[in-house]
């Protein structure tokens, strides 16, 4: 068993202490350098809970403790004690790391600030090195003051403001938790907000400061650093709420902001100009229409319009960043403006029409539609200038980098253009030649390049306007893309990738005038790219325009023996549609049904004689029953067996007796066909009146059955009255004929027997 130390039981009971739910007031030693180990376990101890933090809180405020600790850095760097040092570093961490806000803002005050950030420059993780904090916040070249502030209050928040960020980005950047982090944050943000709200609403201030730029004989310095404190004010305000935002630009607008951006975008120093465009993106971000309805107000004036300072920033500027960012605030000018948003659930219960109306294009602005046609006719000629120029270069493998980037923003510009502007843009771009200019950047070494060019072909695809597609076409500009194509192949690298994306769009769109143009003139390069089928199916789509059907091989197999080769079907020719019909063939499809039964009728007639007073063809047919008759149950065709055949016996005495003096014309005529037949019981299953009446005719015929029965030898009364209770004449023809033929193929039977 362990003895525990005396320091071990001193740790233990301070831990009970202030874990208790009601812990006793915490003392710290005096602030000496040889009580620091002491300060800095105790602080350790007492952190580790959210009470014994709160308390330790309490009292370095209380007690103004660390104003106490900052002298004993002084102190142990004249000693030259590292040791005390280090625990003076790590008592600082752990006050910062306290998350409290009245410490925080304590720590950057000005005599404070510079012992803090002195004991922060030891950390014992790094014992070897040491920072340099103080010299850097001791340096006063960094407060430029280029107007003065009168308010002392406003100018201590500056310098809060700054130290704070300074703690936040550089001090204390690696031992900062995510608490911390927010307070300082936040602290950062409402000192902000306090600074900008007064400059916004000090008249005297800004007018001082807007007058250094116009001012003829203000230093260029003094100019440098006044643009620098607007591109500070601008940079701030992106924190801000929207209406403090808006105060803030209105504010600078009325005081000529948008001619300070004009200075510094001419401006030959080079950090004025990014100063200035970064003033310029603030405010679009903000407001695009803003600077657009500032842009209408100069033309209309008659004077140098702000996209014009744009476009030559654009094309002379050698800085990457601020010729990115120029070129971004060009398209952003140029988009129309959207519409204004509304709720659609509320506007179409109000309207039922509202939703066929805002799916149509936004109504046009005639001040934005006025800027963009002052922008086409004006400026659009000077901005491709640099491509239109490349018709005189005979090689382009001489472009500097600064060429290489700017040709890259104008085509993406001119990608753009073609989206927002549909009609303004066609003419434009074909009118100036620009396609066949893009065409040229295609044979560049910069392969970055070629794929800017190549998806701006794809984008003039993609909207599969005829107009596009046509002067594409009609300029062959499609054989430098083949090019490209053909000399990556079969490389899977990001240019042959691109082509084929831009042909399988083409193949999957099935765009027909660029299929017949590819085909018509690259047919045999085609052919000799096989490693994908993209260009396969463009062929073979080009025959089937044509109207070649091309033979598949892989119809029948070749390998099998008496299976028909595909080359000998129809003697390897074309398809010649379907024959004419000859004389026969077409009388046969002309002739209906009824006029061949006429025809069978009147040749059996003559054809066929009477034999013992019946028919031969009436003894050669079967008497098949009904579909209706089917659905009758087998005890009732029992029943009706025996009846039937002794009626049949009596019809052959009347048969015989009546044959001879019976002319062929007067015997009973021929069945009806089968087909016309079918076609009727089709035509009664679908009439709710014949399924009547033929359920009065099953009744009936039973009925008539049962009395033949009980009669005995009558058959010709038991016909005579089925006839009434039919529903037409042509049902009761039909079923007399029935029973006709049913009769005679009986009697014929029963006559034989009799014979016998």
């Amino acid at each position: 068993m362990a003895i525990a130390g005396p320091d071990d039981a001193l740790s233990d009971d301070a831990m009970d202490n202030y874990t208790h739910p009601n812990p006793p007031p915490l003392t710290l030693p005096p602030p000496e350098l040889a009580n620091l180990d002491e300060i800095a376990s105790l602080m350790r101890t007492v952190i580790a809970t959210p009470q014994g933090r709160d308390s330790l809180s309490k009292l370095v405020i209380t007690e103004d403790y660390i104003r106490k600790l900052v002298p004993l850095v002084s102190v142990a760097e004249d000693l030259e004690s590292l040791d005390d040092l280090h625990h003076l570093c790590n008592i600082m961490k752990m006050l910062v790391l306290l998350n409290d806000t009245q410490i925080i803002e304590h720590v950057v005050n000005d005599d404070v600030v510079m012992g803090v950030v002195g004991a922060l420059e030891y950390d014992p993780d790094f014992p070897t090195h040491k920072a340099n904090h103080r010299r850097y916040l001791k340096d006063r070249s960094k407060y430029k003051e280029v107007v003065p502030i009168e308010d002392p209050a406003i100018t201590k928040k500056i310098h809060a403001t700054w130290r704070l960020l300074y703690l936040k980005d550089v001090v204390l950047a690696r031992i900062l938790d995510d608490p911390t982090f927010s307070v300082l944050n936040s602290l950062i943000f409402f000192n902000q907000v306090d600074i900008v709200s007064h400059l916004q609403g000090n008249t005297d201030f800004l007018e001082k400061l807007f007058y250094i730029i116009d001012d003829p004989g203000a230093r260029h310095s003094r100019q440098k650093d006044a643009v620098a404190f607007i591109q500070n004010c601008c940079a701030i305000a992106k924190n801000l709420q929207a209406p403090g935002r808006q105060t803030l630009y209105t504010n600078f607008i009325q005081n000529g902001l948008l001619r300070i951006i004009n200075f510094a975008l001419l401006n030959h120093d080079s950090a004025i100009r990014v100063a200035g465009t970064d003033i310029l993106v603030a405010m679009i971000d903000h407001d695009a229409s803003m600077v657009r309805a500032y842009i209408f107000r100069s033309i209309q004036d008659g004077k140098r319009p702000l996209t014009d300072t744009l476009i030559e920033l654009l094309l002379i500027e050698s800085d990457l960043g601020v010729k990115a960012q120029a070129a971004d605030a060009i398209k952003v000018l140029l988009e129309p403006q959207p519409p204004a948003p509304v709720n659609v659930d509320q506007a179409t219960r109000s309207n039922g029409d509202f939703l066929s109306k805002i799916r149509g294009n936004p109504p046009p602005n005639p001040q934005i539609d006025s800027f963009i046609q002052n922008f086409y006719d004006n400026s659009a000629n000077k901005l491709f200038k640099p491509l239109k120029d490349l018709e005189k270069r005979q090689s382009l493998a001489g472009l500097t980098f600064q060429e290489v980037s700017l040709f890259h923003h104008l085509i993406e510009i001119l990608m753009f253009l073609i989206r927002y502007h549909l009609f303004r843009s066609k003419i434009f771009i074909f009118s100036e030649g620009l396609p066949a200019r893009i065409a040229q950047l295609l044979v560049c070494p910069q392969k970055h390049l070629k794929l800017t060019a190549l998806k701006f072909f794809r984008s003039c695809i993609a909207l599969q306007d005829d107009y596009y597609i046509q002067q594409m076409t009609r300029n062959f500009l499609f054989e430098p893309i083949l090019n490209i194509l053909y000399d990556t192949m079969p490389r899977d690298n990001l240019l042959n990738s691109v082509c084929l994306e831009l042909f399988e769009f083409v193949k999957r769109e099935n765009v027909k005038p660029v299929i017949i143009h590819l085909v018509e003139n690259y047919r045999e390069k085609l052919q000799e790219i096989g490693y994908v089928d993209t260009f396969e199916t463009l062929i073979l789509r080009y025959d089937q325009f044509q109207g070649y059907i091309p033979e598949d091989p892989t119809l029948y197999s070749q390998g099998q023996e008496g299976t028909p080769s595909r080359s000998n079907v129809n003697g390897n020719q074309r398809w010649q549609g379907v024959k004419e019909m000859d004389a026969a063939e077409e009388a046969y499809f002309n002739t209906s049904d009824d006029e061949d039964e006429l025809a069978n009728k009147k040749t059996t007639a003559k054809r066929q004689p009477v034999i013992n007073g019946t028919s031969p063809l009436a003894r050669s047919l079967v008497d098949y029953p009904d579909d209706e008759e089917e659905t009758m149950d087998a005890h009732a065709r029992v029943l009706e067996r025996k009846p039937i055949e002794r009626m049949n016996a009596q019809a052959v005495d009347e048969n015989a007796t009546s044959g001879a003096s019976t002319s062929p014309s007067s015997s009973a005529p021929p069945p009806e066909r089968m087909s016309e037949k079918r076609r009727r019981e089709e035509a009664d299953e679908e009439d709710e009146l014949g399924k009547l009446s033929t359920s009065k005719r099953r009744s009936s015929s039973v009925s008539s059955t049962s009395s033949g029965m009980s009669m005995g030898s009558h058959s010709s009364n038991v016909l005579r009255r089925k006839k009434p209770f039919m529903s037409n004449g042509k049902e009761s023809a039909s079923s007399s004929d029935k029973i006709k033929i049913t009769l005679s193929a009986k009697a014929s039977t029963g006559g034989d027997a009799k014979r016998d």
